[in-house]
């Protein structure tokens, strides 16, 4: 078995700065792609951003230049690190990762996600 666990989400002022760090555990052999993804109220669940295991990043065109996505390999942990936020970007953000398990199974992994609120 293999969890996601998230951190770093709370509450930010316009402007602000958070970073979210996924830290992928369990039974892993290895962890492709990971990437964030978040839901606002009302709306469907989107990508943010997402790395490959080689380093290559793609973003949603609202959060180019704004948001960077990193990822330490040997921690197989996953960090989004999120400036100029706008009020527009809150939402519950949710960590998924690729990964292929010890039994060489693999799949889609998703966190429990974490709140991000942006407010004055």
């Amino acid at each position: 078995q293999v969890q996601l666990v998230e951190s770093g989400g709370g509450l930010a002022q316009p402007g602000g700065s958070l970073r979210l760090s996924c830290a992928a555990s369990g039974s892993i052999f290895s962890v492709n792609a990971m990437g964030w993804y978040r839901q606002a109220p009302g709306k469907q669940r989107e990508l943010v951003a997402a790395i490959t295991s080689g380093g290559s990043t793609n973003y949603a065109d609202s959060v180019k230049g704004r948001f960077t996505i990193s990822r330490d390999n040997a921690k197989n942990t996953v960090y989004l690190q999120m400036n100029s936020l706008k009020p527009e970007d809150t939402a519950v953000y949710y960590c998924n990762a690729n990964v292929k398990d010890r039994s060489y199974v693999t799949r889609d992994y998703w966190g429990k996600g974490t709140l991000v609120t942006v407010s004055s």
